[in-house]
């Protein structure tokens, strides 16, 4: 494949979006996750609607020992390698069950990582390549309601800037993704505001074009940027009275 994408998490609503907004701009789709049937029916759909390459392959984030053998065992190294699978969880219940709080540390942490580190370190070898990212704005500040959450996508969010250093010289590019409030099977249920929640397929082209410009951090949103300046320049004495 000449370009090609690599979409970790590939069954989620932006893993979705992605998948197509990059097959209707011809590129090669690698679709990866761990629900094997609808991985082929996207792959099926996507080779249909854009006539372009597209392979499902599965993917478990936190079968850590499996990442070294799923990436060498892909066809060909693709052009740029996104990471969107994530778990948002429930604070109240991870507060008191450590398997839950495990399970939100690890997925938006610790696998993301495990398998970007091996993502970049290919990437340097052939001296080529793009990693993107997806954080989110939860990270730029601990809040009581999802600090757990938010605490995971700010480690990710250090580590990406950190990679994004390692890898500059070497000409590979790094992106930060920040999300805001999306509309998603994630987030299915809450009572979001509709001038900050974003479609996934809106996300997959603020995605899109801020790759092509080889940007460093975006928020999907623009508002946000402002949103979370103001509220991290909010006293912590002030701060941690609020609940919200």
């Amino acid at each position: 494949m000449k370009k090609s994408i690599l979409i970790l998490g590939a069954t989620s609503d932006i893993g979705k979006a992605l998948a197509k907004r990059y097959a209707a701009e011809g590129w090669g789709i690698f679709l990866a996750g761990r629900d094997r049937d609808q991985l082929d029916r996207l792959a099926s759909d996507i080779k249909i609607r854009y006539n372009v390459p597209a392979d499902a392959h599965y993917f478990d984030a936190l079968a850590y020992d499996s990442h070294k053998d799923f990436w060498k065992n892909l066809q060909d190294l693709p052009s740029v390698t996104v990471s969107v699978f994530g778990y948002l969880g429930e604070q109240e219940t991870a507060e008191e069950d450590w398997e839950m709080c495990q399970r939100i540390l690890d997925t938006n942490y610790t696998a993301a990582v495990s398998i970007l580190n091996l993502v970049s370190n290919s990437y340097l070898e052939r001296g080529q390549g793009v990693i993107i990212g997806i954080s989110s704005v939860a990270g730029d500040r601990g809040r009581s309601s999802n600090y757990l959450y938010g605490s995971s996508k700010a480690a990710f969010t250090a580590y990406l800037s950190g990679l994004r250093a390692r890898m500059f010289a070497k000409n590979v590019h790094v992106m930060t993704v920040k999300p805001g409030f999306v509309m998603t099977k994630m987030t299915a249920g809450m009572d979001l505001p509709p001038l900050l929640t974003a479609k996934p397929g809106a996300v997959a082209n603020v995605i899109f074009k801020a790759m092509k410009k080889k940007k460093n951090v975006i928020y999907v949103e623009g508002k946000w940027r402002w949103i979370m300046l103001i509220i991290k320049l909010i006293p912590e004495t002030i701060f941690k009275r609020l609940k919200f």
